[in-house]
């Protein structure tokens, strides 16, 4: 894919979110979904590859456009500890394979996983959705 269609791609994704194209949301947007394939990226890999690719960004506004592209529904966020959090591209609902050891998320085929018997939600409230990580150590 040129680098154009992916331009493209990532616009017409901001778009689909209802999120203004400024020339910096364009810019992590190609990065993010621009070669069409889902990825799970945190604000410090994408810094990395936006600085990489030659792009000028500053890691605020990396961590500010992934908190907009999250509040759009454009990414999932995932938490794995307090402080750590990935964003997926892949926003149905699947579950996720997390390593500590080389600190790598990926996606767990969502057919395997089956989430039953929750508890009745507080009053006024519904369940939005069941994130499940399951951590992996290596043997």
């Amino acid at each position: 894919m040129s680098m154009t269609e992916a331009k493209q791609t990532g616009a017409r994704w901001l778009e689909s979110g209802g999120v203004r194209p400024t020339r910096q949301r364009v810019t992590l947007a190609k990065l993010l979904v621009g070669d069409g394939q889902h990825r799970h990226v945190t604000a410090e890999s994408l810094f990395d590859a936006a600085r990489s690719s030659g792009e000028r960004v500053s890691l605020a506004t990396v961590y500010n456009t992934l908190r907009a592209f999250s509040d759009a529904g454009l990414l999932r966020e995932i938490t794995v500890n307090g402080s750590k959090s990935y964003f997926d591209t892949n926003t149905t609902n699947h579950a996720h394979f997390y390593c500590g050891d080389n600190d790598a998320l990926s996606d767990a085929d969502a057919g395997e996983v089956r989430v039953s018997n929750l508890p009745e939600p507080p009053e006024g409230t519904e369940i939005d959705r069941v994130d499940v990580v399951i951590r992996l150590r290596k043997v």
